[in-house]
């Protein structure tokens, strides 16, 4: 433990440090936190990548990262064999598209992506669109007649319990230290969270319980600890987010404007729409997409994520299935 605490301590002071970043990872994964050591190793190759051309001494670390980050993969992909099997999904009885987006996962297959870009899991066969209209989508209405409840329960939350929104991006110390489009802890994007983690945030479930019921009617993904998340989304006067990618193109993520100052913008692979309170906004968000606030005081919206209409019932159970393996990693 006293080594890697150094390796800590050099590592905030020199956090593209390769050799550091490589014996970080292995002893990561001397105690079985293989998502960690995968973590430090592929920073360490992207250092390796950045710091062009490299001293012939640089290369035992680099041929040890890739060892590392190919040992993972095996420890992974065998856990996700046997789990996927104990859940009902052997490899003969998965849904054809699951079996692909799994292959695409793992890596044994390769994909030429359009507009969508996750960074972390692709479901084939979807289609290739920025925003879904609020009159293709049955329960829009219903969720647009609760917003000014629910902007009532958020105005009385922060009237009677004070700021307690926390920057959207946080840095994680049992990973490599890397900003995220100068978001990291950065407050100017901020976040309240009602449901997380696989279920309700207890602590704020009666102060906002108007919104919990509106919005649990709806067909959110259960998947592990990662989805559904209900929360709201605060945007300071002046602040931008620049182009980005989310994870996982099986659900989309929805908008519900509650507090909009003039001079916000949204835009999704070059379309621009303009958040109006109380009208649902829904978008595949791993197509690129932005957002700024250019008004003089905060912008508020509620964010929560919903299942692709396309993905049928049983494709829903494979994936599920699939990340709570993932979720449950651990040797």
């Amino acid at each position: 433990m006293t080594e890697e605490l150094e390796i800590d301590a050099l590592l905030e002071r020199e956090p593209r440090n390769i050799e550091s970043l490589v014996r970080k990872g292995e002893l990561r994964e001397a105690v079985g936190d293989d998502r960690a050591a995968h973590a430090f190793f592929k920073a360490a190759l992207g250092a390796a990548a950045a710091a062009q051309p490299l001293p012939i001494s640089m290369r035992s670390a680099i041929e040890r990262a890739q060892a590392g980050i190919g040992r993972g993969r095996a420890y992974f992909e065998r856990h996700l064999e046997s789990s996927l099997s104990e859940a009902g999904f052997p490899p003969e009885k998965r849904p054809p598209r699951f079996q692909e987006s799994l292959d695409l996962m793992l890596g044994r297959k390769q994909t030429t992506l359009e507009l969508q870009q996750p960074t972390s899991y692709y479901f084939p066969g979807l289609p290739q669109r920025r925003y879904y209209e609020r009159s293709e989508l049955a329960w829009a209405g219903e969720i647009e007649a609760a917003a000014d409840a629910i902007r009532e329960e958020l105005l009385a939350y922060l009237a009677r319990a004070g700021d307690h929104f926390s920057p959207y991006i946080v840095s994680d110390p049992s990973r490599p230290r890397t900003d995220v489009h100068g978001l990291l802890d950065n407050p100017d994007w901020s976040t309240l969270y009602i449901w997380e983690k696989g279920g309700r945030v207890a602590a704020l479930a009666e102060d906002f319980s108007r919104t919990l019921n509106a919005v649990e009617q709806l067909d959110l993904p259960h998947i592990s600890v990662r989805a559904p998340s209900i929360l709201f989304s605060r945007l300071a006067a002046g602040a931008r987010i620049p182009p980005h990618h989310g994870v996982m193109n099986a659900r989309l993520i929805c908008h519900l404007p509650l507090i909009v100052p003039p001079g916000c913008g949204f835009r999704v692979a070059g379309a621009t729409r303009q958040w109006r309170e109380g009208e649902l906004l829904v978008f595949d968000d791993t197509v690129q997409h932005e957002a700024w606030n250019d008004g003089s005081s905060n912008r508020i919206i509620l964010i929560f994520d919903v299942w692709r209409p396309e993905i049928e019932a049983e494709e829903r159970r494979a994936i599920t299935a699939l990340f709570q393996a993932v979720d449950n990693y651990s040797r």
